[in-house]
């Protein structure tokens, strides 16, 4: 009854419309009642053949609003009849959503019949919580990726993320950890992604079980930018149904290079200057709004743990997205192209990576070990290209004598079957055994 409720809310009582007066590029200028118009505002264009176009209101041009389609463009024609809506985008979701693939408008395109409406509407975009609303951090999180949780050890409600170039394993990295984590919830945004790797990912790498506890939202690479950025603005949505129902969730999304592509497209559109490569200001404002929207929850609710893949364009970690998402972010994954072509999989750089909520969180007695191994994989590190060519001649020091000992066995405990899953105990003893027995034979 809620949910026919919340229905019959929806229906717009007085139909104000508009009619579109020009058409350049994507951009569509719409003339219509000032008062009715504003940012964000939906717009439904009738195209002729009787065909309807979704579309955005992202600006306004000397009293004319100026609006972004949500499809293409098709059937469009100067005059055609432009209906705004009193509401803006939401979504009603429901425990029934669990197990659905949907698109960025919460439609179902997994052929499996539509979804169950919820009693509640959750705006699409909306303010995270306050900052003394929130609980702090909850307890130590399993991920079931050996070298993460070790290294770089997550906590309940924090937010990560994972910085990659192209084919160096994130979607892979990113299925194990959709699988193995111990939460009750997993949203897992697809945004941007090629059309074929959709059902590999869901199928192959994601697999049934790990969708039994999911709701994938897709937004493929062809769609328009307002899908692709609607499509993280509804996964987190999603996420935070599940955590007012006081769920534990894992909100990822791959990647937020897209979300910043898509609001460069938006903010060019409307005449919004280039800065740094290019992205126009409101991609560094819309970032922070989005993810701070992940987090730990009000107290006696539940949290959304988040996350987040960026693609950073030519392995450039420095590129100003990243750049950007590594200042919001409660730390970062560093996945290396040279580690994935040396065969070893998930290809992660620990010590380029770090968690910020680490320290408070790993055991006192654990704390050397991990020192340890970090020190002595430092010293392999720095005197690799020596060693590989033959300069450095054994006991000369004796750290680096441990360091290439210890280095074959360091590196099989990072790497990781795609099957696989470890717990954090079971990591801090393995790692602890590696170090001693290295230690002891020097």
């Amino acid at each position: 009854m809620k949910a026919l409720i919340s229905a019959i809310d929806a229906i717009e009582d007085v139909e104000v419309f508009g009619r579109v007066k020009s058409v350049q590029g994507l951009l569509i200028e719409v003339v219509g009642p000032v008062r009715e118009l504003r940012v964000g505002g939906r717009v439904v264009i009738e195209a002729s053949g009787g065909e309807h176009l979704d579309a955005e209101i992202i600006g306004f041009r000397d009293g004319h609003a100026l609006c972004l389609p949500f499809g293409e463009l098709r059937g469009i024609r100067l005059g055609c009849k432009a209906v705004f809506r009193r509401h803006d985008g939401s979504v009603n979701p429901s425990d029934g959503w669990l197990g659905r693939v949907v698109n960025a408008n919460g439609e179902p395109i997994d052929g499996r019949g539509p979804l169950r409406r919820g009693a509640v509407s959750y705006p699409l975009r909306q303010s995270p919580l306050a900052a003394h609303d929130r609980t702090r951090v909850g307890e130590p999180i399993e991920l079931g990726v050996r070298c993460l949780n070790t290294f770089t050890t997550m906590c309940e409600g924090q937010r990560m993320g994972i910085f990659a170039g192209s084919g160096v394993g994130k979607s892979v990295l990113m299925s194990m950890l959709a699988r193995n984590t111990d939460v009750d919830v997993s949203v897992i945004g697809l945004i941007g992604e090629r059309g074929r790797e959709v059902h590999e990912f869901i199928q192959e790498y994601l697999g049934e079980e790990g969708l039994k506890r999911a709701v994938v939202v897709v937004a493929t690479s062809d769609e328009a930018a307002l899908m692709r950025r609607q499509a993280c603005y509804i996964s987190m949505a999603l996420s935070e149904y599940f955590r007012d129902q006081g769920k534990r969730v894992l909100c990822m999304m791959d990647s937020l290079t897209r979300f910043a592509m898509a609001q460069r497209e938006i903010g060019l559109a409307i005449g919004e200057p280039p800065t740094a490569k290019g992205y126009p200001p409101t991609v560094f404002t819309e970032l922070p709004r989005l993810l701070e929207r992940a987090g730990p929850g009000k107290p006696n609710s539940g949290s959304i743990t988040g996350l987040f893949t960026v693609l950073v364009e030519g392995d450039d970690h420095n590129e100003p997205i990243a750049d950007a998402v590594r200042g919001i972010l409660d730390g970062h994954i560093v996945m290396e192209r040279g580690i994935a072509e040396r065969g070893r999989y998930p290809a992660v750089n620990v010590l380029r990576s770090i968690s910020r909520t680490m320290p408070g969180c790993v055991p006192e007695d654990v704390r050397p070990t991990l020192s340890r191994a970090r020190e002595l994989m430092s010293i392999f590190s720095d005197m690799e290209e020596l060693i590989r060519l033959g300069a450095y001649r054994k006991g000369s020091d004796p750290n680096v004598d441990r360091a290439i000992a210890i280095n074959p066995r360091l590196e099989a405990f990072l790497g990781q079957r795609r099957d696989e899953t470890t717990t954090i105990l079971d990591g801090y003893d393995q790692l602890a055994q590696i170090v001693a027995e290295a230690d002891a034979g020097a």
